[in-house]
Protein backbone atom coordinates (compact mmCIF):
# COMPACT_ATOMS: atom_id res chain seq x y z
CA UNK A 1 0.00 0.00 0.00
CA UNK A 2 1.40 3.64 -0.97
CA UNK A 3 1.30 6.59 0.98
CA UNK A 4 -1.48 7.81 -0.56
CA UNK A 5 -4.12 5.42 -0.14
CA UNK A 6 -2.77 5.05 3.40
CA UNK A 7 -3.44 8.69 4.03
CA UNK A 8 -6.92 7.91 2.10
CA UNK A 9 -7.65 5.08 4.91
CA UNK A 10 -6.61 6.75 7.61
CA UNK A 11 -8.82 9.54 6.77
CA UNK A 12 -11.86 7.29 6.11
CA UNK A 13 -10.82 5.59 9.86
CA UNK A 14 -10.48 8.84 11.43
CA UNK A 15 -13.92 10.21 10.28
CA UNK A 16 -15.55 7.24 11.55
CA UNK A 17 -14.09 7.60 14.72
CA UNK A 18 -15.29 10.73 14.88
CA UNK A 19 -18.91 9.75 14.16
CA UNK A 20 -18.50 7.33 16.86
CA UNK A 21 -17.24 9.83 19.23
CA UNK A 22 -20.04 12.46 18.61
CA UNK A 23 -22.38 9.42 18.82
CA UNK A 24 -21.98 8.99 22.26
CA UNK A 25 -21.67 12.19 23.17
CA UNK A 26 -25.09 12.82 21.98
CA UNK A 27 -26.30 9.72 23.80
CA UNK A 28 -24.63 10.81 27.08
CA UNK A 29 -26.60 14.46 27.04
CA UNK A 30 -29.57 12.97 25.81
CA UNK A 31 -29.88 10.55 28.77
CA UNK A 32 -29.77 13.71 31.15
CA UNK A 33 -32.79 14.29 32.73
CA UNK A 34 -35.17 17.25 31.88
CA UNK A 35 -35.42 19.75 29.30
CA UNK A 36 -32.27 22.53 30.56
CA UNK A 37 -33.64 25.44 27.88
CA UNK A 38 -37.05 25.53 29.97
CA UNK A 39 -35.22 26.17 33.34
CA UNK A 40 -32.61 28.20 32.00
CA UNK A 41 -35.27 30.79 30.33
CA UNK A 42 -37.27 31.06 33.18
CA UNK A 43 -34.21 32.41 35.59
CA UNK A 44 -33.53 35.19 32.48
CA UNK A 45 -30.08 32.92 31.61
CA UNK A 46 -31.36 32.99 28.14
CA UNK A 47 -34.45 34.90 26.43
CA UNK A 48 -37.61 32.90 25.35
CA UNK A 49 -36.52 33.30 21.87
CA UNK A 50 -33.45 32.01 22.33
CA UNK A 51 -34.45 29.32 23.72
CA UNK A 52 -37.16 28.27 21.07
CA UNK A 53 -33.90 28.89 18.83
CA UNK A 54 -31.80 26.50 20.73
CA UNK A 55 -35.06 24.15 20.48
CA UNK A 56 -35.12 24.18 17.25
CA UNK A 57 -31.62 24.22 16.17
CA UNK A 58 -30.70 20.81 18.67
CA UNK A 59 -34.51 19.20 17.45
CA UNK A 60 -35.77 19.16 21.48
CA UNK A 61 -39.11 17.42 21.73
CA UNK A 62 -38.99 15.85 18.50
CA UNK A 63 -38.08 11.88 18.20
CA UNK A 64 -34.59 10.99 18.88
CA UNK A 65 -33.59 9.77 15.32
CA UNK A 66 -34.35 13.78 14.52
CA UNK A 67 -32.41 15.01 17.37
CA UNK A 68 -29.45 13.29 16.07
CA UNK A 69 -29.20 13.89 12.64
CA UNK A 70 -29.57 17.47 13.70
CA UNK A 71 -26.98 17.30 16.13
CA UNK A 72 -24.52 15.50 13.38
CA UNK A 73 -25.29 18.53 11.14
CA UNK A 74 -24.65 20.87 14.09
CA UNK A 75 -21.44 19.78 15.22
CA UNK A 76 -20.02 19.04 11.90
CA UNK A 77 -21.09 22.58 10.96
CA UNK A 78 -19.84 23.92 13.66
CA UNK A 79 -23.74 25.95 14.82
CA UNK A 80 -23.28 25.12 18.53
CA UNK A 81 -25.99 27.40 19.38
CA UNK A 82 -26.33 29.52 22.79
CA UNK A 83 -24.75 29.01 26.39
CA UNK A 84 -27.58 28.21 28.93
CA UNK A 85 -25.30 29.81 31.28
CA UNK A 86 -24.58 33.22 29.82
CA UNK A 87 -27.02 33.26 27.15
CA UNK A 88 -24.56 33.96 24.41
CA UNK A 89 -23.52 32.46 20.77
CA UNK A 90 -21.19 29.52 22.21
CA UNK A 91 -18.36 30.06 18.98
CA UNK A 92 -18.22 33.40 20.50
CA UNK A 93 -17.08 31.51 24.11
CA UNK A 94 -14.75 29.59 21.86
CA UNK A 95 -13.57 32.45 19.95
CA UNK A 96 -12.80 34.92 23.49
CA UNK A 97 -11.30 31.81 25.16
CA UNK A 98 -9.45 30.02 22.63
CA UNK A 99 -6.36 32.20 22.12
CA UNK A 100 -5.92 32.41 26.32
CA UNK A 101 -5.44 28.45 26.08
CA UNK A 102 -3.45 28.51 23.03
CA UNK A 103 -0.92 30.78 24.52
CA UNK A 104 -0.85 29.11 28.19
CA UNK A 105 -1.10 25.32 26.80
CA UNK A 106 0.82 25.76 23.58
CA UNK A 107 3.74 27.65 24.97
CA UNK A 108 3.93 25.82 28.12
CA UNK A 109 3.80 22.31 26.28
CA UNK A 110 6.46 23.60 23.88
CA UNK A 111 8.98 24.64 26.57
CA UNK A 112 8.02 21.51 28.56
CA UNK A 113 8.89 19.27 25.35
CA UNK A 114 12.15 20.91 25.03
CA UNK A 115 13.19 21.28 28.16
CA UNK A 116 12.34 17.41 29.12
CA UNK A 117 13.90 16.32 26.02
CA UNK A 118 16.99 17.98 26.43
CA UNK A 119 17.28 16.97 29.54
CA UNK A 120 16.52 13.40 29.44
CA UNK A 121 18.89 12.83 26.39
CA UNK A 122 21.59 14.39 28.74
CA UNK A 123 20.42 12.12 31.61
CA UNK A 124 20.49 8.91 29.39
CA UNK A 125 23.68 10.22 28.18
CA UNK A 126 24.93 10.45 31.70
CA UNK A 127 23.43 7.35 33.38
CA UNK A 128 24.43 6.30 36.89
CA UNK A 129 26.04 9.46 37.82
CA UNK A 130 25.05 12.50 40.19
CA UNK A 131 23.81 14.66 37.23
CA UNK A 132 21.27 11.84 36.30
CA UNK A 133 20.28 11.18 39.40
CA UNK A 134 19.61 14.68 40.31
CA UNK A 135 17.61 15.13 37.13
CA UNK A 136 15.27 12.25 37.27
CA UNK A 137 14.71 12.93 41.24
CA UNK A 138 13.60 16.26 40.23
CA UNK A 139 11.45 15.48 37.45
CA UNK A 140 9.94 13.29 39.44
CA UNK A 141 9.40 15.53 42.20
CA UNK A 142 7.72 18.30 39.94
CA UNK A 143 5.56 15.83 38.85
CA UNK A 144 4.51 14.24 41.33
CA UNK A 145 3.57 17.87 42.58
CA UNK A 146 -0.35 18.64 42.51
CA UNK A 147 -0.19 21.70 40.03
CA UNK A 148 -3.06 23.33 41.94
CA UNK A 149 -0.43 23.05 45.13
CA UNK A 150 2.56 24.75 43.33
CA UNK A 151 -0.01 27.00 41.62
CA UNK A 152 -0.87 28.41 45.14
CA UNK A 153 2.66 28.48 46.17
CA UNK A 154 3.77 30.58 43.43
CA UNK A 155 0.91 33.01 44.00
CA UNK A 156 1.85 33.15 47.80
CA UNK A 157 5.50 33.33 47.01
CA UNK A 158 5.82 35.79 43.71
CA UNK A 159 2.38 37.78 43.85
CA UNK A 160 1.47 37.94 47.90
CA UNK A 161 4.99 38.73 48.94
CA UNK A 162 6.97 39.45 46.52
CA UNK A 163 4.79 41.22 44.34
CA UNK A 164 6.41 40.75 40.94
CA UNK A 165 3.79 39.17 39.03
CA UNK A 166 -0.30 39.75 39.09
CA UNK A 167 -2.58 36.98 40.55
CA UNK A 168 -5.21 36.74 38.65
CA UNK A 169 -6.07 37.62 34.75
CA UNK A 170 -4.95 37.49 31.50
CA UNK A 171 -4.94 41.07 30.72
CA UNK A 172 -3.84 43.94 32.95
CA UNK A 173 -7.13 45.55 34.58
CA UNK A 174 -6.30 49.34 33.32
CA UNK A 175 -5.91 47.94 30.05
CA UNK A 176 -10.09 48.73 30.57
CA UNK A 177 -9.67 52.44 30.27
CA UNK A 178 -6.16 52.94 29.05
CA UNK A 179 -5.49 50.21 26.08
CA UNK A 180 -2.13 49.42 25.43
CA UNK A 181 -0.28 51.99 23.20
CA UNK A 182 1.95 49.42 20.86
CA UNK A 183 1.99 45.97 19.96
CA UNK A 184 5.34 45.69 22.26
CA UNK A 185 3.28 47.26 25.43
CA UNK A 186 0.80 44.52 24.90
CA UNK A 187 2.70 41.62 24.17
CA UNK A 188 4.44 42.62 27.83
CA UNK A 189 1.08 42.91 29.57
CA UNK A 190 0.53 39.47 28.10
CA UNK A 191 3.88 37.69 29.31
CA UNK A 192 3.45 40.01 32.46
CA UNK A 193 0.07 37.84 33.34
CA UNK A 194 1.54 34.50 31.65
CA UNK A 195 4.41 33.94 33.59
CA UNK A 196 3.31 32.23 36.71
CA UNK A 197 0.60 30.12 35.29
CA UNK A 198 3.12 29.40 32.52
CA UNK A 199 6.03 28.16 34.81
CA UNK A 200 3.68 26.22 36.73
CA UNK A 201 2.10 24.29 33.87
CA UNK A 202 5.99 23.81 32.60
CA UNK A 203 7.83 22.02 35.71
CA UNK A 204 4.49 19.86 35.76
CA UNK A 205 4.70 19.33 32.58
CA UNK A 206 8.65 18.68 31.70
CA UNK A 207 8.93 15.41 33.72
CA UNK A 208 6.92 13.46 31.67
CA UNK A 209 9.12 14.29 28.89
CA UNK A 210 12.31 13.75 30.30
CA UNK A 211 11.33 10.32 32.06
CA UNK A 212 10.10 9.22 28.61
CA UNK A 213 13.44 10.22 26.85
CA UNK A 214 15.55 9.18 28.80
CA UNK A 215 14.16 5.47 29.06
CA UNK A 216 13.50 5.65 25.16
CA UNK A 217 17.80 6.51 24.55
CA UNK A 218 18.60 4.31 27.15
CA UNK A 219 17.79 1.27 25.16
CA UNK A 220 18.85 3.24 21.95
CA UNK A 221 22.36 4.09 23.14
CA UNK A 222 23.30 0.22 23.45
CA UNK A 223 22.92 -0.23 19.59
CA UNK A 224 25.45 -1.67 17.26
CA UNK A 225 25.25 1.43 15.07
CA UNK A 226 25.80 3.51 17.49
CA UNK A 227 28.79 2.14 18.27
CA UNK A 228 29.50 2.24 14.57
CA UNK A 229 29.03 6.15 14.72
CA UNK A 230 30.90 6.70 17.12
CA UNK A 231 33.83 4.66 15.97
CA UNK A 232 33.80 6.69 12.75
CA UNK A 233 34.55 9.80 14.68
CA UNK A 234 31.45 11.81 14.63
CA UNK A 235 31.09 14.62 17.60
CA UNK A 236 28.90 13.12 20.36
CA UNK A 237 26.09 15.67 19.70
CA UNK A 238 25.48 14.21 16.76
CA UNK A 239 25.92 10.49 17.47
CA UNK A 240 22.99 11.76 20.75
CA UNK A 241 20.63 13.76 18.88
CA UNK A 242 21.31 12.73 14.94
CA UNK A 243 21.49 8.63 15.56
CA UNK A 244 20.12 7.82 18.86
CA UNK A 245 17.45 10.40 19.54
CA UNK A 246 15.77 9.80 16.23
CA UNK A 247 15.64 6.18 16.51
CA UNK A 248 14.50 6.80 19.92
CA UNK A 249 11.84 9.07 18.77
CA UNK A 250 8.24 7.31 17.88
CA UNK A 251 7.30 6.85 21.44
CA UNK A 252 7.47 10.40 22.07
CA UNK A 253 5.69 11.62 18.66
CA UNK A 254 3.14 10.00 20.13
CA UNK A 255 2.98 11.68 23.22
CA UNK A 256 3.52 14.56 21.80
CA UNK A 257 0.77 14.56 19.61
CA UNK A 258 -1.48 13.41 22.16
CA UNK A 259 -0.55 16.83 24.20
CA UNK A 260 -1.37 19.08 21.10
CA UNK A 261 -4.08 17.23 20.87
CA UNK A 262 -5.31 17.98 24.15
CA UNK A 263 -4.75 21.71 24.05
CA UNK A 264 -8.01 22.35 23.81
CA UNK A 265 -9.09 21.03 27.28
CA UNK A 266 -7.03 23.72 28.89
CA UNK A 267 -5.41 23.46 32.19
CA UNK A 268 -8.76 23.22 34.11
CA UNK A 269 -7.21 23.19 37.74
CA UNK A 270 -4.14 25.75 37.11
CA UNK A 271 -6.56 28.41 35.22
CA UNK A 272 -8.54 28.26 38.04
CA UNK A 273 -6.11 28.76 40.69
CA UNK A 274 -4.64 31.64 38.62
CA UNK A 275 -8.70 32.83 37.50
CA UNK A 276 -7.23 32.68 34.18
CA UNK A 277 -9.71 33.14 31.71
CA UNK A 278 -8.66 29.67 29.24
CA UNK A 279 -11.05 26.62 28.04
CA UNK A 280 -10.41 24.66 30.88
CA UNK A 281 -11.83 27.62 33.59
CA UNK A 282 -14.98 27.59 30.80
CA UNK A 283 -15.55 23.93 30.71
CA UNK A 284 -15.48 24.35 34.40
CA UNK A 285 -17.75 26.49 34.65
CA UNK A 286 -20.14 25.06 32.22
CA UNK A 287 -20.14 21.97 34.26
CA UNK A 288 -21.02 23.72 37.40
CA UNK A 289 -24.22 25.28 35.34
CA UNK A 290 -25.21 22.71 33.06
CA UNK A 291 -24.40 24.76 30.08
CA UNK A 292 -24.96 21.52 27.65
CA UNK A 293 -24.37 23.23 24.67
CA UNK A 294 -21.03 24.52 25.84
CA UNK A 295 -20.40 20.92 26.79
CA UNK A 296 -21.15 19.63 23.84
CA UNK A 297 -19.28 21.72 21.54
CA UNK A 298 -15.91 21.92 23.78
CA UNK A 299 -16.11 17.45 24.15
CA UNK A 300 -16.66 18.04 20.53
CA UNK A 301 -13.36 19.95 19.36
CA UNK A 302 -11.30 17.93 21.92
CA UNK A 303 -12.06 14.94 19.89
CA UNK A 304 -11.61 15.97 17.04
CA UNK A 305 -8.25 17.38 17.63
CA UNK A 306 -7.30 14.03 19.72
CA UNK A 307 -7.99 12.53 16.04
CA UNK A 308 -6.35 14.65 13.90
CA UNK A 309 -3.33 14.67 16.12
CA UNK A 310 -3.37 10.82 16.12
CA UNK A 311 -3.52 11.33 11.86
CA UNK A 312 -0.70 13.53 12.14
CA UNK A 313 1.72 11.14 14.51
CA UNK A 314 0.76 8.40 12.12
CA UNK A 315 1.88 9.75 8.85
CA UNK A 316 5.40 10.97 11.17
CA UNK A 317 6.09 7.91 12.01
CA UNK A 318 7.09 6.78 8.58
CA UNK A 319 9.12 9.87 7.83
CA UNK A 320 10.87 9.44 11.30
CA UNK A 321 11.65 5.73 10.36
CA UNK A 322 11.81 4.36 7.45
CA UNK A 323 11.91 1.10 8.52
CA UNK A 324 7.71 1.37 9.22
CA UNK A 325 5.66 0.63 6.14
CA UNK A 326 2.75 1.78 5.05
CA UNK A 327 -0.09 -1.05 4.87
Amino acid sequence: MGLRAFIIKRVIYSFLLLLFVLTLNFVIFSLMPGDPTVFFAQTGKLTKEQAEAVAERFGLGKDPWTRYIKYIYNMLTFQFGYSYRTGEPVVEEVMTRLPNTLLLIGLSTVFSIVIGVILGVYAAYKRGSLADNFFVITSLMTYSFPSFWMGMLFLLIFSYHLRWFPAAGSLPREWAFNPPKNIWEYIAGRLYHLALPLAVLTLFMYGGYLLLTRACMLETLTEDYIVTARAKGLSERKVLFKHALKNASLPLVTSVALAFGFLLTGAIITEQVFTYPGMGEWLWLSINHYDYPSMQALFYLIALCVIIANLIADLLYGVIDPRIKYG
